[in-house]
């Protein structure tokens, strides 16, 4: 599986190097700022890609900006953000496109060698991955379970939001129309409290409720 790294400091891009051949990956590329990474992901395409949130010159949001126009340039790329701390803003705009392949995880995960390559495996098979702190600030826990009140199929329809499906490929897989799932997905906003005025993110707030929830 090849790997490429966006990251600024030397010592965590070496460590993440090194323990990812040691689990098998195959790191193909480590650069050090967001042009580098568009650049290296243009170059060898690969499985998974690594992005530290805030890179140079600025160090405030090259790296999330670099991943979304990467992802834009080609549909679907994986990309699994580290950040130092939780930054709401960056976390809801990568997923919000829906594209699936997608994670945030804060950089003290990196240490849990186990977990954190299983979580970089479930986002190059196109998964959500989402640190349980994140998930913490984005979402304010109602006392009740809102995904009780969903019916099977909205639950079939929000379980593949959570695997990053778009509209089009929950369609195929559930075999209905594009305008039923835009109606499930519409019941399910509807449901989970998530008014039009969330805009895009009601899709990152729908699948964060779900994830919590598992």
């Amino acid at each position: 599986m090849r790997v490429v790294i966006a990251e600024d400091n030397v010592l965590l891009s070496t460590g993440l190097e090194l323990m990812l051949t040691a689990k098998g990956f195959h790191v193909a590329a480590i650069t050090q700022d967001a042009p580098g990474f568009v650049a290296a992901v243009a170059e060898h395409r690969p499985d998974v890609t690594i992005v530290d949130v805030r890179l140079p010159p600025t160090f405030r949001d090259e790296g999330i900006h670099a991943a979304i126009t990467a992802r834009r340039r080609y549909p679907g790329l994986p990309v699994l953000v580290l950040s130092q701390y939780v930054e709401q803003q960056y976390a809801g705009e990568l997923v919000s496109d829906g594209r699936g392949g997608v994670g945030y995880l804060l950089k003290d995960r990196v240490s849990r060698v186990s977990e954190f390559t299983d979580a970089l495996r479930r986002v190059a098979a196109g998964g959500t991955v989402m640190d349980p702190e994140v998930i913490g600030q984005l979402l304010t826990r109602p006392a009740h379970d809102p995904i009780a009140a969903l019916t099977p199929r909205e639950r079939e329809v929000l379980a593949l939001m959570a695997e990053g499906k778009d509209n089009a490929t929950i369609a195929a897989r559930l075999v209905i129309t594009d305008n039923a799932v835009h109606k499930h997905i519409g019941n399910i906003f509807a449901k989970l409290g998530l008014s039009p005025a969330d805009s895009g993110h009601r899709r990152v707030l729908a699948v964060l409720t779900y994830l919590s929830r598992r």
